[in-house]
């Protein structure tokens, strides 16, 4: 049922692109369907030299450090690299992406992007922007992307992963224009950062504030395959004495599609308040709505790749030829035809299929309090709110006459094809307030976090029209075009968390200063299916999952310590232990216990299980001049618990098995070295080495063994090298980004795998500071996947296999050109 695939233990995925797919089938055992594969090359990691003197940002959950001396970083006129600090924040090690470091991509590609350059960290998609949900993917030191606490401008972004309904995509939440900046945690992330995922350390991204002079931007793109993309900001300058100031923005990215036909549309609305208070506080409001309606690409396998090639693009809009093709196997329900990419055969009947897609609606909005209370004393407080709506859809085939009680849909018109459509919601409300107190070489700082989430999870079927009577259902509604849906189930929950912390910054020396603190979290869940078909086969076995689930961790301590010897080396050490709750999720493939195919086996799971847990121990170096910037670190994490789907048989007629992995160990080690030989020139090297390995044999919930004690992790390779140049000559930039993917274990087994591949992609821009009256007018063009190298972008979208093969994966973008301009005013 093509879900978020949470696949637990993957370092470093690298590559460009997007991804997107889709799969779907019947309840109990889900379907899933879209995709694109391959395998070769990587994506873009381009780095440019750091700032000097760069000091940790000034954003909620990032406080100023104590008056210690500041280090110099690698710079170049007009160049930027990420720059790279430890310490002297209130967390463990942190790397920062400028905004000028963001500017190199086209506008709106997403910021997980710009993450990319840095060592240990991928990010690959199906679409060349990166923005949709299905096929994104992102790494961080064998960590995925479900499994990191993410925030903007403190509010809690929670499961970065498609259809999640507990929390909000990237892609949906911001303007990528509207990002100043981001920070991310090289450890196991400070315990200040409200999120009910982080196992593998915190990621913040800092809206832009107005800018306080009235004026504004705009940019247009446009792209390969008719793509294009606006924005428009404008801001309204300091209003009055008090210094209050606002901007509001808009932007609309409709991306066309490489595979088939068909079009990928966003757009969004930015809005934000900054209201002074005093000189030292202020009060700021954030606002974001989001209108998501997307076409997929579907899911391949292997052997479909092999036998089919790497284009196996949908039907649409040939509705004639998807109609005939599922008419002529409803005659022959039970002829089953070996089908390249599967373990074994599937119904023909179930193959065909003519669109999938998604239709999602976002409100975001929040009020940030920062308050100087006392010169000692400091209050910030988060207030937030998000609703969510979204219809995940997919064309599957309907064969009445079928022997397979699985496969069995007749639909009241006799067509022999139907829309199924999973709708999902969300209501989340939270607040998250804290304190800060300054006294002598302490900063003492401890809060709370609340957040209250009402979640909804329903499997609908839509009727489709006889051949030549109406238009084919949209993949992104409407859907009652032909008649109100027939309900397969629904599930509903209401989760509640509550997390406290308190931690001390403690400089015991001018050069040296130990961060130490723990957060306690409690996360409760209560519900789910209790909305079913009568002939729904889970009510033989006591109906749909329902009941609670509670995830608690008292005390997950956190512990750096950051010695600057001089300005120019540093040792840094960061522990930390990290506790996951559990991921909601209704029936199908996904890795929640709710996900299960009935009540029995869900009361069974749940007294075996635990929430996962994770320990990190990290140790890094650094040494910067003028001309060289080097990090180096070294790391081992342990992940306990951690709750997986695996998946076999048909892609539309799946065997789900649930897996706790019991111990999965990541040992590793990230180098980089950023060298300025030439003023304006740098060149950038970063090498990712990282051995991920299941501890112990297991059985599934299906009751099947699998050895797997010293087995690789699956998805993620063990090396990944990034190499990067770039040159800035007044208002000329260039920058050429050359990626290597090692190897990729497709099953939990490793007997299926990806190859190694590359990935390059190079941009150049110039700005003309003053041009016929304008300012800042920039003219760029960039191209991704210069190589046209065919790579598999995302792996396990609809999970993995325990053994062999399976239709979860999706094939990287190709070769994509984009020019684009821009000015200011």
């Amino acid at each position: 049922m093509r879900r978020h695939l949470l696949l637990s233990s993957v370092v470093m995925s690298v590559g460009l692109g997007g991804a997107s797919a889709f799969a779907q089938t019947k309840p109990q055992k889900p379907a899933l369907a879209h995709g694109t594969a391959g395998k070769k090359l990587a994506s873009s990691m381009a780095a440019h030299p750091a700032k000097k003197g760069a000091a940790p940002a000034q954003q909620a959950g990032v406080h100023a450090a104590p008056a210690h001396h500041k280090p110099k970083y690698v710079s170049a006129k007009g160049v930027q690299t990420l720059s790279v600090h430890a310490g002297h924040v209130s967390r463990a090690a942190e790397m920062v992406v400028p905004k000028s470091v963001m500017k190199q991509y086209v506008p709106g590609t997403s910021p997980y992007k710009a993450l990319d350059r840095m060592p240990g960290v991928s990010f690959t998609s199906t679409d060349p922007f990166g923005v949709d949900s299905f096929g994104a993917n992102l790494y961080v030191r064998g960590f995925f992307m479900n499994q990191l606490g993410v925030t903007l401008d403190g509010i809690p972004l929670n499961d970065q992963t498609y259809q999640s309904v507990n929390g909000l995509s990237l892609a949906s939440a911001i303007i990528p224009d509207d990002i100043d900046s981001i920070t991310m945690s090289q450890g196991g992330g400070g315990v200040d950062v409200p999120s009910t995922n982080t196992l593998g350390g915190t990621i913040r991204f800092t809206s832009s504030d107005p800018a306080d002079k009235l004026g504004g931007k705009v940019s247009q793109a446009f792209g390969s395959y008719g793509s294009y993309r606006t924005y428009a900001r404008f801001d309204s300058g300091r209003l009055n004495e008090s210094g209050t100031k606002f901007y509001t923005s808009y932007a609309r990215t409709d991306e066309g599609m490489w595979e088939g036909k068909g079009d990928q549309f966003l757009q969004q609305v930015n809005a934000k308040l900054v209201q002074p208070v005093g000189e030292r506080s202020k009060i700021s409001a954030f606002f974001d709505w989001t209108d998501l309606q997307q076409q997929n690409y579907p899911d391949l396998s292997l052997g479909m790749i092999h036998n089919l090639g790497w284009r196996v693009p949908h039907l649409y809009p040939d509705y004639k030829k998807a109609y005939q093709w599922a008419q002529q196997c409803n005659n022959s329900p039970n002829n089953f035809l070996a089908y390249p990419g599967s373990n074994g055969q599937v119904n023909a009947c179930q193959m065909p299929y003519y669109d999938g897609g998604q239709r999602e609606t976002n409100f975001l909005g929040g009020l940030n309090f920062d308050f100087a209370l006392t010169d000692h004393l400091t209050w910030h407080t988060t207030v937030y709110g998000h609703g969510q709506s979204g219809n995940y859809s997919y064309t599957a085939a309907a064969s009445a006459a079928s022997t397979d009680p699985d496969l069995q849909v007749a639909t009241p018109n006799g067509v022999p094809l139907y829309q199924e459509v999973w709708k999902n919601s969300q209501q989340r409300f939270g607040v998250n307030s804290s304190l800060q107190y300054r006294i002598a070489h302490h900063k003492i700082e401890t809060g709370i976090w609340y957040e209250n989430n009402n979640q909804t999870a329903g499997l609908y079927n839509y009727l489709e029209p006889e051949l030549g009577a109406g238009n084919p259902v949209k993949a992104v509604g409407p859907y009652n075009v032909y008649g109100p849906a027939d309900r397969v189930y629904n599930f509903r929950w209401r989760t509640n968390v509550v997390q406290t912390h308190l931690q001390d910054i403690y400089s015991i020396t001018r050069n040296l200063t130990l961060t130490a603190g723990f957060r306690s979290l409690i996360s409760q869940t209560s519900g789910g299916g209790h909305e079913n078909d009568n002939s729904w086969a889970a009510l033989d076995a006591g109906g749909l999952p329902s009941g609670s689930l509670h995830a608690t961790g008292a005390f997950l301590p956190h512990f750096n310590l950051d010695w600057r010897v001089n300005r120019h080396h540093e040792f840094y050490i960061d522990v930390s232990k990290n506790m996951r709750a559990y991921e909601v999720s209704g029936t199908g493939v996904a890795n929640s216990l709710f996900s299960v195919p009935n009540q029995q086996e869900f009361l069974r799971q749940k007294a075996q299980s635990k929430p996962a847990r994770a320990w990190t121990y990290l140790g890094g170096y650094r040494f910067t001049t003028s001309i060289v910037q080097l990090d180096a670190t070294v790391y081992h994490s342990t992940l306990m618990h951690e709750l997986l789907a695996g998946a076999r048989g048909t892609m539309f007629n799946p065997i789900s098995e649930e897996f706790d992995f019991g111990r999965i160990s990541m040992t590793g080690a990230n180098g980089s070295i950023a060298i300025r030989p030439l003023p304006g020139l740098v060149i950038t090297n970063t090498l990712s080495y990282n051995r991920g390995r299941y501890e112990r044999n297991i059985t599934s919930s299906a009751g099947n063994y699998y050895p797997l004690k010293g087995k690789s992790i699956a998805n993620y390779p063990t090396w990944m090298y990034k190499a990067s140049i770039a040159y800035t000559w007044h208002g000329l930039n260039a920058h050429l980004d050359a990626n290597y993917f090692g190897r990729r274990y497709y099953s939990f087994m490793n007997d299926t795998s990806i190859g190694g591949y590359w990935l390059a992609n190079t941009g150049a821009s110039y700005t003309f500071k003053k041009l016929a009256g304008v300012r800042d007018v920039t003219v760029s063009f960039n191209v991704y996947n210069l190589l046209n190298t065919k790579y598999i972008a995302m792996m396990g979208e609809n999970n993995n296999p325990p053994v062999g093969d399976y239709q979860s994966l999706e094939r990287g973008a190709t070769r994509e050109y984009f020019g684009t301009i821009s000015a200011a005013f």
